[in-house]
């Protein structure tokens, strides 16, 4: 039993009951992901499962078997910043750091929910083809990650520039 995590294989931990947050952290050493509530209220522990966004504190490592992973450590490719990565320093979008791990995959689930047409619950029309993603969308479907030292402003602003702007030429 395995699981692909940032695009290396690496084995299940043999006890069922270790979470997929602490198999990250303490076992394969990927500090990004971060402890927050530990009780799925805050968002700090949210990776990419095969592109969705999960909390990995409310799940099992097992549960994943054959799954592909993707936490903050593997946005970045070839030495470069992932865009909303980049956009992130630009915007001032973290200040303590903590929770800006788990906006970042949060945000990159979200972009991809919208593009494949999923309704939040402030979609106004719902038989549209497609989602515009304007600043209440947006602010809609990332309020399970939270900020607490003040940079939301700036994580809107940064993935509102990736994101909308992306929609938009598309």
């Amino acid at each position: 039993m395995s699981i692909t995590v940032n695009g290396l294989p690496v084995p299940l931990p043999s006890d069922p009951r270790v979470s997929l947050l602490d198999m990250l952290r303490e076992d394969l050493h990927l500090p990004g992901t971060k402890k927050g509530c530990n009780q799925g209220a805050c968002g700090a522990c949210t990776v990419l499962v095969d592109g969705q966004r999960i909390l990995s504190c409310l799940a099992l490592a097992v549960q994943y078997d054959g799954r592909a992973v993707m936490t903050v450590e593997g946005l970045a490719q070839g030495g470069e910043l992932h865009p909303l990565q980049a956009a992130f320093v630009e915007h001032d979008g973290f200040q303590c750091g903590y929770c800006t791990p788990g906006q970042l995959c949060s945000a990159i689930g979200m972009a991809a929910e919208v593009k494949r047409g999923v309704p939040s619950h402030v979609t106004g029309d719902l038989s549209a083809e497609t989602i515009a993603l304007d600043r209440e969308e947006l602010r809609e479907r990332m309020s399970g990650n939270l900020c607490r030292c003040g940079a939301h402003n700036g994580i809107v602003d940064a993935i509102f520039e990736v994101y909308a702007e992306t929609e938009a030429a598309e």
